[in-house]
């Protein structure tokens, strides 16, 4: 079998390569002329190759699970366009990659790479400097926990769990050594936010180019978007009926907690929900069809899928046990930092928050990978097959529009 894995790998990927080559041929023939955002990228790289800067070992599950995120429906689809999703998701979990072997600086090389294809993604450097501290907290909390005969997992089940954590970063970080060792480990990511802040200064804002539809909002909702996103793309991992008896059985366990969940969700849809203007007009893209088919059908639709929200909340928190109570702290802050300010409901901004999601689970069974790459396949046909060949065109307008994510 060791024998064999080699060249299934090299087939698998030879397949996909072949496949995807059809496919970006097929695209590129239908549509000649640059294609919605493309008229602005376009122009940007043609500047920038002008030198005009100013303005612009393998098991098999292992393999499978790589050839499965490749595959991803959104980062697959896009890399047939000339959109930044490709590159600055190839920058940043290279960032990661290089943060996990310990190799920062060539991290943060990396990390500024992924910073020139898009702003935001400065969150994600930040990601990767957490989880740096992360490693180092868990490894003093052990430390901590055996000085004091507590070899309990931290687990966020109480209060008293929390005060204790939460005594222990204080102390951790208010000793002048510590906070010394952690701003020599992580220099070249906090470099890179430096810079960043001084770019945002002169810049005045963080947006390149449009700012008037790329306003900066509180739209909390655009975590439980995430979440939904997520639980979708997941399915073969995050459902099943022993998770759905679980959830319920904890929900029978801590009715006033979930209670207290429901009545803060419904405050953030009530209170805090954004809708773009793009949203509601660009038919070419799905979100156009799930916000008019799903939340425009009635005023009470965004708060009844709450409880759907808590599960899909639940159950990503479940599925994310085996990380540490620091990583996991570290990833759904600059989650909520990539998210909530986003006031225009974009599939592509979840690209890279979820990916990082899915590389950090525990690895999958081999049937549930293949039920994952069964859905993205059919994702992929069906969204490439709608892009080709179901054309339609605005009245008053002879231009050719296609649907898209």
């Amino acid at each position: 079998m060791e024998r064999l894995e080699p060249l299934l790998f090299s087939a698998l990927l030879s397949s996909n390569f072949l496949v995807s080559s059809v496919v970006f041929s097929a695209i590129s023939r239908v549509q000649r002329a640059p294609y919605m955002d493309e008229i602005f990228h376009v122009p940007q790289a043609q500047r920038y190759c002008d030198g005009r800067f100013s303005e612009a070992t393998c098991t098999f599950r292992r393999i499978m699970s790589a050839l499965t995120l490749a595959s991803f429906p959104l980062l697959y689809f896009f890399s047939f366009l000339y959109y930044t999703d490709a590159g600055s998701t190839f920058f940043i979990l290279f960032t990661y990659l290089m943060c996990l072997y310990g190799s920062h600086s060539i991290a943060a090389c990396l990390g500024f790479c992924a910073f020139m294809f898009r702003q935001t993604n400065i969150v994600w450097i930040i990601f990767c400097a957490g989880s740096v501290v992360a490693q180092k907290l868990t490894e003093a909390w052990k430390i901590d926990s055996l000085k004091k005969r507590d070899e309990k997992t931290v687990i966020l089940n109480s209060t008293v769990e929390i005060k204790k954590i939460v005594r222990f970063l204080l102390e951790y970080v208010l000793s002048f050594n510590n906070l010394k060792g952690l701003i020599f480990l992580t220099w070249p990511y906090i470099i890179l936010v430096v810079g960043f802040l001084l770019f945002v200064s002169l810049n005045g804002g963080i947006v390149i180019g449009d700012r008037t539809n790329h306003e900066i909002s509180l739209n909390f909702p655009q975590l439980f978007y995430f979440f939904s996103f997520t639980l979708v793309f997941s399915l073969p991992h995050l459902l099943s009926p022993h998770k759905i008896i679980t959830f319920l059985s904890s929900v029978k366990k801590q009715p006033l907690f979930y209670l207290f969940l429901v009545v803060v969700s419904l405050l953030l849809i009530w209170k805090f929900t954004y809708i773009h203007k793009f949203l509601l007009a660009d038919n070419r893209h799905y979100t156009f069809y799930v916000w008019k088919n799903i939340f425009q059908r009635h005023e009470l639709i965004k708060y009844m899928l709450v409880p759907g929200y808590i599960f899909a909340v639940w159950t990503f928190i479940e599925t994310l046990k085996s990380k540490s109570i620091f990583w996991n702290l570290a990833f759904f802050i600059c989650l909520a930092a990539a998210t909530v300010p986003q006031k225009l409901l974009e599939f592509r901004y979840f690209i890279v928050p979820y990916l990082i999601f899915r590389l950090n689970i525990p690895m999958p069974l081999g049937f549930k990978i293949l039920a994952e790459l069964a859905v993205y396949s059919v994702l992929n046909v069906l969204t490439v097959y709608l892009f080709l060949y179901k054309t339609f065109q605005w009245p008053g307008s002879e231009e050719v529009h296609r649907f898209m994510w």
